[in-house]
């Protein structure tokens, strides 16, 4: 009709999200993003969450604050259940929480490679089992794992991470062939060096190298990022499983 505009369909109206490391940086960018195409969000971190449950709920969505530790099995567990109670559903994991400490090989000890692999490829597992049962009840679900482009492009004193990295991206295809027969799709994001408040440390010299390895000569930022996520969890992707997506500016190419 002359002088209506149609409204435009939110990609993920009434999806409950579930966001790890989500106080800060990346996991905040991607519970916002969610949350602005419609998404009920629970925002997960050991840090405060409150300020993104805020954020989030300016969206007119609905918004859950959970302090948890994805390395604890008993808090993994918890962290879906209370999303069930809240919410009665899980449609997205992203599995965004990652710790990477710089550290020369030889100055690795057992108790630090544990801790980095505890959080960065336990915690992927455990909030993966967490969620499943719920996801294979609906006969659907969108699981999210966070990789990292030193994978595919190491740098030096990251071997505990890089590991752990690695492993994210094994799991991620062996979950994709195990779950798709109940409806569940499981992809992974490959970030490059991303300019959050992780990163602030990080010298110059080493930011003007990663700039100069990409096509895209600028830093990367979290709003980079959550396109991808919002695609991956969309109907758009529906036939999308087992992959994953360098997004990291053309510093990757493969």
């Amino acid at each position: 009709m002359k002088g209506s505009k149609k409204e435009m369909t939110k990609r993920l109206e009434g999806k409950v999200a579930i966001v790890t490391g989500a106080a800060r940086g990346i996991g905040r960018a991607y519970c916002l993003a969610m949350a602005r195409e419609g998404a009920h969000i629970v925002a997960v971190d050991l840090l405060e969450t409150a300020p993104t449950k805020s954020a989030v709920e300016r969206f007119g969505v609905k918004a859950l604050a959970l302090k948890a530790d994805v390395s604890l099995e008993e808090d993994t567990l918890r962290m879906a259940q209370e999303t069930i109670a809240a919410f009665g559903r899980i449609d997205i994991l992203i599995s965004n929480a990652a710790i990477s400490p710089e550290q020369p090989l030889d100055e690795i000890t057992f108790a630090d490679w544990r801790k980095v692999l505890s959080v960065d490829l336990d915690g992927v597992f455990l909030c993966a089992k967490a969620v499943i049962p719920q996801m294979k009840k609906q006969k659907s679900g969108r699981i999210i794992n966070i990789a990292s482009s030193t994978v595919f492009m190491s740098f030096p004193n990251l071997t505990h991470y890089i590991t752990a990295k690695a492993g994210v991206i094994g799991m991620t295809r062996a979950l994709a062939t195990e779950l798709g027969d109940y409806g569940i799709l499981v992809n992974a994001i490959s970030p490059g060096l991303t300019q959050t408040e992780r990163t602030v440390t990080v010298p110059d010299e080493i930011w003007a190298m990663q700039v100069a390895m990409q096509s895209v000569k600028r830093r990367e930022v979290p709003e980079d990022l959550v396109g991808t996520a919002v695609f991956l969890a969309s109907d758009e992707a529906a036939f999308i499983t087992g992959q994953t997506l360098s997004v990291c500016g053309g510093f990757v190419k493969r």
